[in-house]
């Protein structure tokens, strides 16, 4: 039995991938949106050899009306959306004064409003039936700038606060549909094979890189259980918390750190083309060239997914203590 139909766009690479790959496994039905057709292709033959309903639609989500059309093809054939993945994204690296105008700006139009485009064509869809749930997927980087990807930085942040007003609009109207923001740490995807980058070597995501499945976990986990905001990964916990209480140290360390710790000397395969304006041809799965570095397993993604055990478990703990010491009290 389907769980319902999903959207997730950007889903024929990285953490796109892995998360179609998740909710089918779990039963959703997925449509594909994005501009490779050699992806969409192999990325909807696994979604049907797991059983399930699957669409792909070439879509550039910075067009507005071609999302809005591709949204229109899905329900017509697929059936009402009932969870949609913002998750497309492109990439440029490099100083921002050195940057194109013109790669900053599409960078920002797929980054940022391509999650607007998608937001919109949902919550149109979904809030005149009074269901469904939209999950934007965030970073740590949309609340702590880096050097060298200004305009991923400023797309996300741009997402959060976006992403706030409209959950507020939501709940002004008692509406009951969902609105979810999953903020990742650095992933082992194929985007840093081919981002348009002007350093001189190949780029990385800053360490500690976690493997894309990770973050689709808890995508999934959210398209389970909705809440408004889930963190994964210590090292965005750490980043958001950081930065929050000691963002003066975090531009002064990143300063020193932060153009290094994107540099992988060590990586020396040649590096696609960038995927700026054009798809890349082939397929490319979820994972990236950082999987001998990438974690599979993040303690503080397993205490989100088991919760319920975690509180009980430090009641427990605190019962226990409390229960000690009020029992070396007495016997004073």
């Amino acid at each position: 039995m389907s769980r319902g139909i999903a959207v997730v766009t950007g889903g024929t690479a990285g953490l796109g991938r892995a998360t179609v790959r998740e909710l089918a496994k779990r039963g959703w039905d997925v449509a594909v949106l994005a501009r490779g057709e050699d992806g969409l292709e192999a990325t909807v033959a696994e979604v049907e050899q797991a059983g399930r309903r699957a669409l792909g639609v070439p879509t550039d989500v910075a067009d507005r009306e071609a999302v809005e059309q591709a949204a229109d093809r899905v329900e017509a054939e697929l059936g009402p959306i009932e969870l949609w993945v913002n998750c497309a994204m492109v990439g440029v690296f490099g100083d921002f004064l050195t940057t194109e105008p013109a790669d900053f700006e599409r960078a920002v139009a797929v980054n940022f409003f391509g999650f607007v485009n998608g937001t919109r064509a949902a919550l149109s869809r979904m809030t005149p039936r009074d269901r469904g749930h939209v999950i934007q997927v965030g970073s740590a980087l949309a609340h702590r700038g880096i050097p060298l990807q200004a305009a991923y930085c400023g797309s996300k942040f741009g997402a959060r606060g976006f992403t706030e007003s409209v959950t507020a609009e939501l709940l002004h109207d008692g509406s009951n549909v969902k609105l979810s923001t999953v903020d990742m740490p650095a992933l082992n995807t194929i985007q840093f094979s081919w981002v348009k980058s002007q350093l001189p070597e190949h780029p990385q995501p800053v360490p500690p890189i976690y493997q894309p499945e990770v973050g689709a976990t808890a995508i999934a986990d959210v398209a389970d259980r909705p809440r408004r905001r889930t963190w994964v990964g210590e090292s965005t916990v750490g980043t958001i918390l950081g930065d929050r209480f000691a963002g003066g140290f975090l531009d002064w360390f990143l300063a020193r750190t932060g153009y290094s710790g994107q540099l992988a000397p060590d990586k020396h395969d040649p590096r696609m083309p960038d995927n700026v304006y054009t798809p890349a041809p082939g397929d490319h799965g979820a994972r990236g060239v950082f999987s001998d570095k990438a974690h599979s397993w993040s303690p503080q993604t397993w205490a989100i997914r088991h919760r319920r055990a975690v509180y009980a478990t430090a009641a427990g703990t605190l019962a226990a203590g409390v229960a000690l010491v009020a029992g070396a009290a007495k016997r004073r």
